[in-house]
């Protein structure tokens, strides 16, 4: 019987390499990515069938050892010339050495390859090639084939290892029926894909390494359950490599099963032999069959909230001429008869474009153009029609500048049918149109009107060219704002650019301030040469005139002096006179035996006493 389990061990391990090798050529041949995925676990299951084909030849080995002891030590004789050490049993010595440090080990490598395993592969799939349609039933038929062969031969393994207690044959049988549930899935993801829903693939792969992953912390929790593992003499140890997850997923029908020997085998509790146990046997079937029948019961009513429109579809068709759920409570058949897709209809969406926003960047009210305020900030050309530089050197002046925009593109969905059904994926096209929108109208605009007098008709621009891109993609969006939120150079040369603007502004400010000193200072130049213009004017006009009324002057003087020459002598003395002492202080002495008639101006009082005739009367 010892040589049967060997042949069945060697046969689980043959199977495991070649219909593992060939189900990870077929996979790879036609990019099925749940099978690529899937063979992972038949190779690190070969390892597990290499150990334990190893260690029934090692079990063989003590076996017969102790046959030919027993045979050799019959008989009182013989009794006494063998002993029970380690150098009479060197079979069972290495088998002991083997389980104590090797299968340890062995499972310590086992649970980082699984580990490595599932977070490679759980990488290589963000990049994975998709399934090739030209090979998928060539992919199908062949996967469905290896899942027949891993069956056959994992159900036989299994049931010679329950039924004659062979615990080392579990390991291999385990991980062939894992291949049949690995080549079955994979053939209906396969399918799937033929049908038109490529994406399953990809999900069922991303499942595999994630289940991957969770067999790899099993086996570590087995290693360190291990440890703390009560010893019962006599009783043989679980099998540490053999994963009960593995064998679950092998065999679904099983659960409660391999939970109650778990339990036997940490704790030495017959759960088998409670009544919970035998009921759940029982009623476990029926259970799950009610638990499916109200998951499906509560997929035929659909909530629409209010500010949503839902599409139904009935066997991926919609229903009726419109197919369009208004807000309320609606019942449908089951899925996955009736589907229902619910859309923010009522709701105000955003796009960004040229930039991504984070929460932070949300809160910051400042915007400088020197300091980073967004994740991504992406520069755009922008055209540039001051060709003025060119005049000062013989460089030709770079047509276009690059710009960093920050533009919140908000928009609401209107036509919920045109949304779904027109393209694949709209989101990503709406975006797509925005920013080629964008770019295309940024190009054709002066950068220096865009940063200043320009940016609210750039906005109505904008919208008005993607707005109309959108209809004639038949999208079903409204786009209501384009705003240029902030508009600024890039971030390494902002510190430059804001020199070159504050030296255009000084320069502005000096011409002003120019222009203003002059329109003061000409009109007051002007009325300075004009008024001395005319003084010099009056005073040549009063020179000529007083030498004219001089010489006139003259000559009626000859004519008075040739009339009477003393009077006119006298006359002229006194004139002469009454001119010099027109501004000095006259004093008039009187002899007190006259009796002239004096007129004195008693405004100017040179004396308290002069002209006080009490005084003069004393």
């Amino acid at each position: 019987m010892d040589r049967n389990i060997q042949k069945i061990g060697l046969v689980n391990l043959a199977a495991l390499l070649l219909l593992g090798g060939a189900l990870a050529l077929i996979s790879r041949n036609a990019n099925s990515l749940s099978g690529q995925v899937g063979v992972a676990f038949l190779g690190l299951g070969l390892f597990a069938a290499i150990v334990s084909y190893f260690q029934m030849r090692l079990l063989t080995r003590e076996r017969l050892e102790k046959m030919e002891f027993d045979e050799m030590s019959k008989g009182p004789a013989n009794a006494a010339l063998f002993t029970k050490d380690a150098e009479t049993f060197p079979a069972r010595h290495s088998r002991e050495q083997f389980d104590k440090y090797f299968v340890p080990a062995f499972t310590v490598a086992l649970c980082l390859g699984q580990g490595a395993a599932g977070f490679s592969l759980w990488q290589w799939l963000k990049t994975a090639p998709t399934l090739q349609l030209d090979q998928t039933m060539l992919a199908m038929a062949l996967s469905s084939m290896f899942s027949l062969l891993f069956f056959l031969l994992g159900k036989y393994s299994a049931g010679i290892a329950r039924l004659e207690n062979q615990r080392l044959l579990q390991p291999a049988a385990s991980y062939l029926l894992l291949g049949s549930v690995v080549s079955l899935v994979a053939a209906l993801c396969e399918a799937t894909t033929w049908f038109g829903f490529p994406k399953v693939d990809g999900i069922v792969a991303h499942v595999f390494a994630a289940v991957l992953l969770l067999v790899s912390l099993e086996t570590l929790i087995s290693l360190i359950l291990e440890i703390y593992r009560p010893r019962v003499k006599g009783r043989e140890a679980r099998v540490l490599y053999d994963s009960r997850l593995i064998g679950l997923l092998g065999q679904p029908g099983g659960l409660i099963t391999t939970a109650a020997q778990a339990l036997d085998y940490q704790f030495g509790f017959k759960v088998s032999e409670t009544w919970f146990y035998q009921f759940l046997e029982k009623a476990l079937s029926w259970i799950i069959l009610l638990q499916l029948g109200v998951l499906l019961l509560s997929t035929t009513v659909v909530i629409i909230q209010p500010q949503e429109q839902g599409l139904l579809e009935r066997f991926g068709k919609p229903v009726g001429a419109n197919g369009v759920l208004e807000p309320g409570l609606y019942f449908k058949w089951p899925w996955p008869i009736d589907q229902v897709y619910a859309f923010s209809t009522r709701e105000v969406h955003t796009i960004y474009v040229g930039y991504t926003p984070t929460k932070e960047s949300s809160q910051e009210r400042t915007i400088l153009w020197t300091r980073p305020h967004y994740t991504n900030e992406f520069d755009l050309l922008v055209a540039n029609r001051d060709q003025s530089s060119s005049r000062k050197t013989n460089d030709k002046a770079v047509a276009v500048n690059l710009l960093s925009v920050n533009i919140p593109i908000l928009y609401r969905v209107k036509d919920v049918r045109q949304w779904m059904y027109k393209h694949a994926e709209a989101p990503d096209l709406l975006e797509n149109i925005a920013n080629r929108e964008v770019v295309s109208y940024l190009i054709s605009v002066d950068v220096d009107k865009l940063m200043t007098v320009g940016r609210a008709q750039a906005s109505e621009e904008m919208q008005a060219h993607i707005q109309k891109r959108i209809d004639q993609y038949e999208l079903g969006v409204e786009i209501l704002l384009v705003s240029l939120e902030s508009v600024h150079p890039p971030l390494k040369v902002a510190k430059e650019y804001e020199d070159v603007i504050g030296a255009r502004q000084d320069k502005e400010t000096n011409i002003l301030g120019a222009l203003a000193y002059k329109a003061e200072k000409v009109p007051l130049a002007l009325a300075a040469a004009t008024n001395l213009l005319r003084n010099s004017e009056m005073e040549a006009f009063m020179k000529v005139s007083v030498a004219a009324a001089e010489a006139g002057q003259f000559t009626n003087q000859m004519a008075a002096w040739k009339a009477s020459p003393e009077v006119y002598q006298q006359r002229t003395y006194l004139e002469t006179l009454s001119r010099a002492i027109v501004n000095t202080r006259k004093y008039v002495l009187v002899s007190s035996n006259s009796q002239d008639n004096i007129w004195l101006n008693l405004e100017d009082k040179v004396r308290d006493d002069l002209g006080d005739l009490s005084i003069k009367a004393k």
